[in-house]
Formats: structure tokens, sequence, C-alpha cells
């Protein structure tokens, strides 16, 4: 049954092709490193969700289709979610409360981040949420969370200039972290 759930043939190419790009991104080991992330489950997760949510932020900018799009995304990551807590040894009857919990953190951190990237000029809100999520388990660093402030803006100004076209067939990209934070 799980194999079905993360078959190829459930989800298009192009959905693979998004979400391989995001959590190739999400596991960039400068974002631990120097961004202060911290490298645990919790961690490993937000920096996931995170460039997932920039994802769909400009994939839901691309009309229907993009909206469309979107909810593939989720859905093939939280199979994936749902693989890795099997994999990780969570046993089947736990499995399901945990993807509950998850999809809720997801949908507060959506929300919260739509509204901390409305304002261009102010990234207190950004800040905010970074601290929030992100940071959530750890007492973080200024330094790091001002980087991730700006890796996070800088990641959606550079999502928000890609054509929808390329959006849509799954040709996304997101910049180097370090050049990210250099703007």
């Amino acid at each position: 049954m799980l194999k079905k759930l993360l078959s190829r043939s459930r989800f298009e190419n192009e959905t693979h092709a998004l979400y391989d790009v995001v959590v190739a991104h999400a596991r960039q080991p400068v974002l631990f490193h120097d961004f202060g992330v911290p490298d645990t489950l919790d961690g490993r997760f937000e920096m996931v969700v995170l460039h997932a949510l920039l994802t769909m932020r400009r994939l839901r900018a691309c009309g229907e289709e993009g909206q469309a799009q979107a909810q593939k995304l989720f859905d093939i990551m939280f199979a994936d979610f749902d693989r890795a807590l099997r994999e990780i040894g969570v046993g089947d009857l736990s499995v399901g409360r945990r993807i509950k919990k998850m999809a809720q953190a997801f949908y507060g951190r959506a929300s919260a981040l739509d509204h901390a990237l409305e304002g261009e000029d102010d990234d207190e809100p950004l800040r905010d949420t970074i601290v929030r999520n992100v940071f959530g388990t750890v007492e973080p660093d200024d330094g790091h969370v001002g980087r991730l402030t700006a890796y996070v803006r800088s990641q959606a100004r550079h999502l928000d200039s890609l054509r929808c076209e390329d959006v849509l067939a799954g040709r996304v990209s997101f910049d180097d972290a370090e050049a990210a934070v250099a703007e």
C-alpha cells in the first residue's frame, strides 16, 4: 500500500521534480552549520516545510493550475513524511496522529509565512515567524535569525521572478544559500 502511495505513477513527473528540488535545497548543510537551524528531526522538518511553502506560494500565484500543483506537492510531501515516520520505527497506530500534528503545524506555518512575506519593508513579522517555528526548540542566535530572515526573503523574491510555465513544469530553482544572504 505504501509503495502505491509513493509511486511515481501516482504523481506527475513535474510534482516529483518540484519535491526533489525542495528536499535537496532543504538539506543543504549550510542551513544547519552556518544558519544555525537545529540539525534535528524538527529542524529538518522545518526546512522541508519552509522550502515547500515558498514553492507553493509561487505556484498559487500561477492560477488554478498552480493551485492544483501546490496541492499535489503537499500530497507528495506528506506521503513522504508518512514513509519517513514508518522508516524510523514509528508504529502504525501512531503514524496517523503524528501526520495530523504535522499537517496542523504546516497550515499554521503557511498562514504565518504568507502574512510575514506581505510586508516587503518590514522584516519583523518574518523574523518572529522564523524564531517561533524554525528555532522553536532552541534559543536562537540573533545573527542566525538575521541570516535566515534574509535568506527566506531572498528566496521568495527569486521564486517570484520565475516564469509560471517553468514552475508548473517542475523547473524550479532556489538561489544558493550563501549568495542569497550576501545580497
